[in-house]
């Protein structure tokens, strides 16, 4: 009798957990689907500050003048100002090998050439889970090393691209601090902003890391770039509305932390695999268009605001035309 009375108590316990769980699911469904109302302003759409992400193979030879040629065609009828070409990655203990890049200097040249108003900034990062150890003093004096060696090839900024942050880690800041005397222009991307009270501690949980900062410390990091891409992808959510509510909440929040003298990106996913069919379905870059022009009517004007799209060796034509439909038109 003992042992059924705590059996029913127990599946009394879970069914009452998964009715909350449920409930908390569906509030959160309705808050997103709730931001994704409305109309955008009309001039809520590029300012000609968007950027895009470019693969490793401009800068490792593959790419020749001829496709840098090409890819300017594409360019110019966009508003896209600043690329991050992928230029590492830094090894495990920091140090970055030049022979990652032996095409960096030309790739660069040859922007400049046939863009001179784009900004080419190297896209440099690891893994810092079981990986980079940016809490190693020596292993951040080999990531500035590196900074400081790839800048001599011409480049603009640099671009960093660290996954997983935790939110709070003040050796990151202090990376951020030290890069400055290396380049002027420095850019980072960032986890999505926690969207609601108790999500971060609720994602960190689940994952054993940080899928969310807090307020605070992203503001710490906009406070010691640029410019930040936040990257509002792989959100898990199972429809467009829903997705497209999400980077409506995403943009909001950051348009609110980040300065106007700044520059804010919205990630925009030009990829499709995302490894869950669903998010495949839901994640667009029209979706992420028509979020940031639903954020940045209801906050106003701004001039330094616009799309990252996530990546260019990825992007289908269907991705290109809604982002010229949906963002630039």
């Amino acid at each position: 009798m003992i042992a059924r009375t705590v059996i029913r108590r127990g599946l009394r316990l879970l069914a009452l957990a998964l009715v909350v769980v449920v409930a908390l699911v569906g509030l959160l469904a309705a808050a997103l689907r709730l931001q994704f109302t409305g109309a955008p302003a009309g001039w809520a759409k590029s300012t000609g500050n968007d950027a895009l992400w470019l693969g490793h193979a401009w800068v490792d030879g593959r790419r020749t003048e001829r496709d840098v040629e090409q890819l300017a065609v594409r360019l110019r009828a966009t508003g896209i100002k600043d690329v991050y070409v992928h230029s590492g990655p830094f090894e495990w203990d920091g140090h970055l090998d030049p022979a990652k890049y032996p095409n960096a200097g030309n790739f660069v040249k040859w922007m400049h050439e046939q863009l001179p108003a784009i900004r080419v900034s190297a896209w440099l990062g690891q893994s810092v889970k079981n990986g980079l150890d940016l809490d190693d003093a020596e292993s951040r004096q080999n990531v500035l090393a590196g900074v400081a060696a790839i800048m001599k090839q011409g480049y603009d900024g640099i671009h960093y691209n660290f996954e997983p942050i935790g939110d709070g880690d003040t050796e990151f800041l202090d990376l951020l601090d030290r890069t400055r005397q290396y380049t002027r222009l420095v850019s980072t991307s960032t986890p999505q902003i926690e969207p609601y009270p108790l999500m971060r501690l609720t994602a960190r949980a689940v994952l054993s890391h940080d899928k969310y900062w807090s307020e605070g410390y992203f503001k710490q990091v906009v406070d010691r770039v640029d410019q930040v891409a936040v990257m509002t992808y792989d959100s898990f959510t199972p429809l467009q509305s829903l997705y497209g509510g999400h980077v409506a909440r995403q943009a909001e929040l950051a348009l609110d932390l980040v300065p106007d003298s700044k520059t804010l990106y919205i990630g925009a996913p030009a990829y499709h695999d995302h490894a869950v069919p669903w998010v495949d379905n839901a994640e667009s870059v029209a979706m992420a268009a028509e979020g940031a022009k639903l954020a940045v009517s209801e906050h106003g004007r701004r001039e330094r605001f616009g799309l990252a799209l996530y990546v260019d060796f990825a992007a289908t034509d269907e991705d290109w035309q809604e982002y010229m439909r949906r963002w630039m038109a």
